[in-house]
């Protein structure tokens, strides 16, 4: 008995000994396994996740930047269309800054952002296909552009070294146009911007126009003749007048300056004094513009006006331009303004859209709204008062001038009543119908207007 006993009592402590070496074992075990969860993924599972982490990211950046593409992308495409409108010219790749004509009528140039020009045809306007001649301004780009007297050249005002360079237009041996080449750029002069520029039609000088106050007298090698303070808080617009003997500028006072460049017989520069000036708006004047003589002007006005002006005075004897007609505009932004050169319409342009006036009754004919997505950046008449023509984004408008074939009849139709001879009657008579059919044939029979005013 004291022997079972004994075995009992020495087997309590194994037990014991045995429960707590299976408690340490299975402590051990869980130890091991919160480890194994816990232990640092190996090097090769590390980039393989990271990898995997950055081709995600990638992914969806490049949805995303896909997506943000495709909301910005541009169309090359245009979309408005206009009884009157002719041709769109199109080859830009940038937004189209400025365009001019050239002085014998045969070309027009057009000037923008790419870094290019383009010189059209005026011929090609009325057909269906328009080539170009390009020519490249280098590391810069042209925000003005203006052709030389003889047609042979062209100046160009530079966004980025707001300074004026002059290129030279090549003549193929059929006639055409060559290549287009850089001849050299004037020395830097203006603190601010350039905003217009012009040449004379004499040749003797350039004058370019910033939007502070300043306006300079160049002459064509380069070398500054003058210097003029406008005084008009800032310049506006700036122009030289087509017969080459003046240049103006309007800004935020409400007229228009201008001043006559002097040279003598010799040719030699004499200086500049005040001429005249347009007074009458109540307001600054966003710009302004000649006839191809210089006997006429118009301007418009922040008023909300547009004045058309008798400029053929004798300014040398006090006498001062006179008002010949004023008309009201429904914009409310800065305008650009262009007289016809045979002065009877007028084109005046703000934000993406034109109105289209008669110079002589001061009356608005037709309106082409949202021609552009934005802003108009230039508009003019060609020399044969044919066409409008009018830049923004990437191409130029060419409108059929509707508006100057009908003040040319009602002229014409005066003329009848004044004329003394049976032969002169028949002779006006005669010019009458050829304007009515040229007129027709372009207006059609279902262009949806009547009296150039929608129905």
């Amino acid at each position: 008995m004291a022997d079972v006993d004994s075995q009992d009592a020495a087997s309590v402590p194994a037990l014991a000994v045995t429960a707590a070496v299976g408690a340490v074992i299975v402590l051990i075990i869980l130890v091991c396994s919160v480890g194994r969860e816990n232990k640092p993924k190996s090097e090769s599972e590390q980039n393989e996740n990271v990898e995997k982490t950055q081709k995600n990211e990638k992914t969806e950046k490049h949805a995303k930047k896909g997506k943000a593409q495709k909301t910005v992308k541009r169309s090359h495409s245009v979309h408005f269309s206009h009884p009157w409108l002719s041709c769109n010219l199109k080859g830009h790749s940038g937004q189209v800054l400025a365009l001019d004509f050239s002085p014998n009528g045969k070309y027009l140039i057009t000037a923008s952002d790419d870094r290019t020009v383009l010189i059209w045809s005026t011929k090609e306007f009325s057909q269906k296909e328009h080539k170009s001649i390009r020519g490249n301004v280098e590391y810069d780009h042209a925000t003005r552009v203006k052709f030389s007297p003889d047609s042979k050249a062209f100046v160009c005002s530079l966004a980025n070294e707001n300074t004026v360079r002059i290129f030279r237009i090549g003549k193929k041996d059929t006639g055409g146009i060559g290549n287009i080449t850089s001849a050299f750029d004037f020395e830097k002069k203006h603190t601010a911007d350039i905003i217009y520029i012009g040449i004379a039609s004499n040749g003797k000088f350039i004058m370019t126009c910033s939007n502070d106050t300043t306006l300079i007298i160049w002459s064509i090698k380069g070398d500054v003749l003058d210097t003029i303070d406008t005084r008009q808080m800032n310049n506006s617009y700036g122009a030289v007048s087509p017969c080459g003997r003046f240049v103006a500028s309007s800004g935020f006072t409400p007229d228009v300056k201008v001043w006559e460049v002097g040279f003598d017989k010799a040719g030699s520069f004499t200086g500049c004094k005040r001429a005249y000036e347009l007074k009458g708006h109540s307001a600054g004047v966003y710009s302004f513009s000649f006839n191809s003589d210089s006997s006429r002007m118009v301007s418009v006005s922040k008023d909300k006006t547009w004045k058309y002006w008798n400029t053929d005075i004798r300014y040398e004897m006090g006498q001062d331009p006179y008002l010949l007609k004023t008309g009201s505009i429904d914009f409310t932004s800065p305008c650009l303004i262009s007289l016809s050169p045979d002065g009877r319409s007028v084109a005046i342009a703000s934000e993406n859209s034109v109105s289209v006036h008669n110079a002589i009754t001061g009356e608005q004919e037709e309106k082409f709204s949202q021609v552009f997505s934005g802003e108009v950046t230039d508009v003019s008449f060609d020399l044969s008062n044919k066409y409008i023509v009018c830049s923004g984004d990437r191409h130029v408008s060419v409108f059929n001038n509707i508006t100057g074939y009908r003040a040319s009849i009602e002229e014409l139709q005066e003329k009848v009543k004044d004329a003394h001879t049976q032969a002169q009657k028949e002779r006006i008579r005669q010019q009458i119908n050829d304007a009515q059919e040229a007129l027709d044939h372009l207006l059609g029979q279902s262009n949806g207007h009547a009296g150039g005013k929608k129905e």
